[in-house]
């Protein structure tokens, strides 16, 4: 390990540059580092099916994908211990980014593919692998011009939750000592604490306090519910947003729960019919059926709109970096960057996208559709993975949760609406729109992913050439072990709802139903619910009037409120220690600021452990929630405050551990 590898991250790696200030990585460009070895690719690769695999089923049965890239880093750092010559940072980080592709393909994979078995159109092995390629490579492709924009230009004003507890990882794990043991004291305290809690039936995940009378006398008059996961990871995702991101992510959470809710509440509670797009009547819907029939909608408009706002602020950048390539190639100037500012040529990403535009332009050629449809399903995979590759950078930058799923419902409304028009329905139109959303699902996927791995490395001191080089391996990788567990897992389970006379057993797939009613809806020449989109599209335009992040708020109002209250919390306890630093000043104020963002990657590290080690249980047949159940856990009184004064505990665990 060479002696830039031993020092912390700079004190501004987080804070706006001062003008002439620059950023010098832990490993400076003039550094020559192992990176790009046999050994970080071969490793990389090998964790990347492993968790490819594993994340597909957990996904398909409960709903939820496996954090891969931050497990991946703690694997790598004691991988880095088997070997004579003890890996580099920067292998570590190949090994990470190669990795951690597979969270990002399977999310794309599971929440569209298995719709189109539920559907019975059953697709061939191929299809679907090439569905999982053709949308990771061009999630990566459309995500490298933006890098500059968001990893570099962005410096400082976007917290990136997930590349900063990655990067903590990597470094404090190199460098041991007593932060290591902090790291792994942190990391062990929420691996068991989230474990248990999201694994078993030891106490209640979720905190309403219904138990309370007058809570839940507001809840049944007026649909206005208080919902609250006490978990380790969200309350150290919130530390690392802040106050400002947590709160304006939160005020969002607000406006939909408690706002938008009740007043649907209180003007269709009279009214004894279903309104577009509910199938029941608003007087017998709860206060959850009220903000997935209808607020959610709005989320989801707001959050488009928002993308938009965000594109046209990241133009300027992307066609800067365009020109000065282009410029280079026309006269041939051999203008290279330094090493931690060099991208894959932009010619190469030219030609990638035209190579895939056409591979997917033959794919759709197979099907029983004419020219102008196989032009105009181009034209719109081309245009929503572009589009929502910078929504989901924007998103996972901030907060560090990608809103893949309101996206594809995006594409599969409006795909659906153009198509219509084309006479594009029955069941190869489900089978074309499906295609369409799993290959934008999986660029938006695998863009937000990638955004990480290169914020951490430009952190670091990689190469982001080298970065997205394998980034595409480990794309090809997760894609093909993706595509082939599906088509297993489609021969032994259903997907969605148990069918009549099939003995199999059932993976609830929760997200591929969504999208197989949507597609089966519109595809049935139902109406588009276009009011809904757009109020959200008013809520983002009000917001950027008023110089407000609206991508952040848009993505509070379309997230459940149990996910973003805890990361208030942590807001808050990221505000105050901050204060508390500030007053101690010198090299104790600096000691407390660098204690909490520890812990807080350590949270997420053990959150995300703990996630892991739950969906792998999972896998087998003897697993029952109940095999660790508490006296007190149906008693929810008892369960909830224990749930509470728990994650307060986790709290005052944060503070005095800074301090």
């Amino acid at each position: 390990m060479t002696e830039n590898e031993k020092k912390s991250l700079p004190e501004n790696a987080s804070f706006p540059l001062k003008p002439g200030e620059s950023y010098m990585p832990i490993v400076p460009a003039g550094a020559k580092v192992p990176e790009l070895t046999l050994r970080s690719v071969f490793w990389g690769v090998v964790l990347c099916v492993i968790f490819t695999i594993a994340s597909a089923y957990s996904g398909l049965k409960v709903g939820q994908v496996m954090e891969a890239a931050i497990p991946i880093s703690i694997l790598a750092i004691g991988l880095a211990r088997v070997y004579s010559r003890r890996s580099s940072l920067l292998e570590n980080v190949i090994i990470t980014g190669i990795g951690g592709a597979a969270g990002g393909v399977v999310a794309g994979a599971i929440f569209t593919l298995p719709a189109l078995y539920i559907l019975h159109l059953d697709p061939h092995p191929v299809q679907t692998i090439f569905i999982c390629l053709a949308g990771g490579c061009l999630g990566v492709l459309f995500l490298i011009p933006l890098r500059r924009y968001f990893v570099r230009e962005m410096h400082g004003q976007l917290p990136y939750p997930e590349a900063t507890a990655i990067t903590e990882v990597l470094v404090t794990g190199e460098k041991g000592g007593s932060q290591a043991t902090l790291l792994i004291q942190a990391t062990v305290i929420a691996g068991i604490y989230d474990f248990f809690v999201t694994t078993f039936q030891v106490w209640k995940e979720y905190v309403n306090f219904q138990f309370i009378p007058v809570v839940r006398l507001i809840a049944d008059r007026a649909r206005m519910v208080f919902s609250f996961d006490a978990i380790g990871f969200i309350l150290g995702l919130g530390y690392v947003m802040g106050l400002r991101s947590s709160m304006i992510l939160c005020a969002g959470g607000v406006l939909s729960n408690f706002v938008l809710v009740p007043l649907i509440w209180f003007v269709g509670k009279h009214v004894d019919v279903s309104v577009y797009p509910a199938v029941l009547p608003i007087s017998k819907m709860t206060a959850v059926e009220i903000y997935r029939n209808y607020v959610r909608f709005i989320g989801v408009g707001a959050i488009a709109t928002a993308g938009i706002f965000g594109i046209i602020k990241s133009l300027r950048v992307v066609a800067g970096s365009f020109g000065v390539a282009l410029r280079s190639f026309r006269h041939g100037e051999a203008a290279q960057p330094v090493r931690t500012d060099r991208d894959l040529p932009v010619v190469s990403l030219l030609l990638g996208v035209v190579l895939g535009a056409i591979a997917v332009a033959i794919f759709f050629g197979h099907f029983p559709v004419s020219f102008t449809v196989v032009t105009v399903g181009l034209v719109l995979t081309l245009l929503f993975s572009f589009f929502f590759t910078s929504v989901a950078a924007n998103a996972i930058a901030t907060t560090a949760r990608n809103p893949v799923s309101g996206m594809t419902m995006l594409t599969i409304i409006i795909s659906s609406a153009v198509l219509l028009r084309f006479g594009l329905s029955g069941t190869a139109g489900m089978f074309f729109v499906m295609a369409i959303a799993g290959m934008v699902c999986t660029a938006l996927s695998i863009s937000g992913q990638t955004i990480t791995d290169l914020k951490a490395g430009y952190w670091l001191g990689s190469t982001p050439a080298a970065q997205e080089k394998v980034k595409f391996l480990g794309v090809l990788a997760s894609a093909i072990a993706a595509g082939l567990t599906i088509v297993m897992l489609a021969h032994t389970f259903q997907f969605g709802e148990a069918a009549a006379g099939d003995l199999r057993p059932v993976l609830a797939s929760p997200q591929a139903s969504i999208m197989k009613a949507l597609v089966e809806g519109f595809m049935s020449h139902q109406p588009v619910a276009y009011l809904l989109f757009g109020v959200g599209a008013m809520v983002a335009l009000v917001l950027e009037m008023l110089g407000q992040p609206s991508l952040i708020f848009a993505l509070g109002m379309y997230l459940p409120l149990e996910l973003n209250t805890p990361a208030l919390v942590g807001g808050f306890l990221s505000h105050f220690l901050n204060k508390r630093s500030e007053r101690a000043t010198g090299e104790r104020g600096k000691t407390i600021r660098e204690r909490g963002v520890i812990i807080a990657s350590g949270l997420m590290a053990g959150g995300a452990l703990g996630g892991v080690m739950g969906a792998a249980l999972r896998l087998f047949p003897w697993y029952r929630e109940d095999l660790v159940k508490t006296p007190f856990y149906s008693d929810e009184a008892i369960s909830q405050s224990v749930s509470a004064i728990l994650f307060v505990g986790l709290c005052l665990y944060v503070w005095f551990g800074s301090l």
